[in-house]
């Protein structure tokens, strides 16, 4: 019985070799009798996978669920949860059941969505989010997914199986193939914006939402990847950083004070055009705050912009002097001028 308890019974050429290499201890006819009761399980249908669905454990096997959910089954093979070579994968487990749990009742009652206990984790399926989510942190619980709890999208209810599918065989186990795909289909208006004028090249393919984003969960609003919003730019924009001599106050404070992360119908993804732009922190009067354009009553009047605005340019910018606005170096640039 000590032979029994220390062999693996997972392969009928392990057993064997195990009993074999113990045949100075039981001898040949103690051999035999182990090799007989191995063979009289493999006949009842018992194993450790429970193929047969036999043990009380509930299990059914992977190969039970093929018989339906054949291309379930095919679509799981090539992707990362089918690695039966990684001992973390489902595929090295219980397969199918060890995210959908035991299908022996499934099967007695014949199939069906729902029907035996079986765990549902489509979009659409009536799981609860927070149910969905406990079973795939089970083994993701690490790396960019460790701030999952208390997230953003945790506290909304987004289940794991709302933007993933272990079906799917793209890197990431995404529904669609595209990363901003997924996120634009419910950040309706994140799309809206780059599909703008002036955006960061996420349509062309250059970047994804997750290059300034980590929709698993952050320590800074917005899902923002990096301490800041600003640290998260310079990840990019490095020359912006500074430490300069002569520093703008809205740009060491936010970048978004100026621009539009996702896309503006303005140039450099600005919030508003120059000057107004400038003039909503610069608006005492004389130079540079007076506003150039026409008034109201200008207007009504259908006085021109030259009657307008006399000896002073159309709508010039103020960057046509001060083009140094991120901050300046220069010991005269305390205007941030060229």
């Amino acid at each position: 019985m000590k032979v029994l308890r220390e062999s693996k019974w997972n392969s009928s050429s392990g057993f064997i070799q195990s009993l074999v290499s113990k045949t100075n201890v039981l001898g040949i006819a103690g051999v035999a009798m182990c090799i007989g009761a191995f063979a009289l399980m493999v006949q009842t249908g018992v194993s450790s996978q429970g193929v047969s669905g036999k043990k009380d454990d509930g299990f059914v096997g992977s190969d039970t669920c093929r018989a339906c959910h054949a291309e379930k089954a095919a679509s799981i093979d090539k992707s990362t949860h089918g690695v039966k070579e990684n001992p973390l994968a489902p595929a090295a487990k219980n397969g199918c059941e060890d995210c959908h749990g035991p299908g022996k009742k499934h099967v007695e009652a014949g199939g069906g969505k729902g029907v035996g206990g079986i765990l549902a984790l489509s979009p659409n399926a009536k799981t609860p989010a927070a149910q969905k989510n406990a079973l795939c942190m089970n083994c993701h619980h690490q790396g960019r997914i460790a701030l999952w709890s208390g997230s953003t999208h945790q506290r909304k209810d987004v289940a794991c199986s709302d933007c993933h599918s272990v079906h799917s065989n793209n890197p990431k186990n995404l529904l669609k193939p595209v990363q901003n795909e997924v996120c634009q289909t419910c950040h309706l208006q994140v799309k809206a914006d780059l599909l703008r004028m002036s955006h960061h090249p996420i349509r062309e393919g250059k970047m994804q939402c997750t290059s300034c984003h980590n929709p698993h969960g952050t320590v800074t609003d917005k899902l923002i990847d990096a301490p800041s919003v600003n640290e998260n730019c310079y990840k990019c924009h490095a020359d912006k950083r500074g430490p300069y001599m002569w520093e703008h106050e809205p740009v060491t404070e936010n970048c978004l004070t100026c621009h539009k992360p996702h896309g503006s119908t303005h140039a450099k993804m600005l919030v508003s055009k120059s000057p107004y732009l400038c003039q909503q922190c610069h608006s005492g009067g004389g130079h540079p705050s007076t506003l150039y354009a026409k008034t109201p009553t200008q207007e009504a009047n259908g006085n021109t912009t030259y009657q307008a605005l006399s000896n002073r340019g159309f709508y010039k910018g103020c960057v046509n002097c001060h083009s140094r606005v991120h901050g300046s170096n220069h010991p005269a640039g305390n205007f941030f001028v060229r």
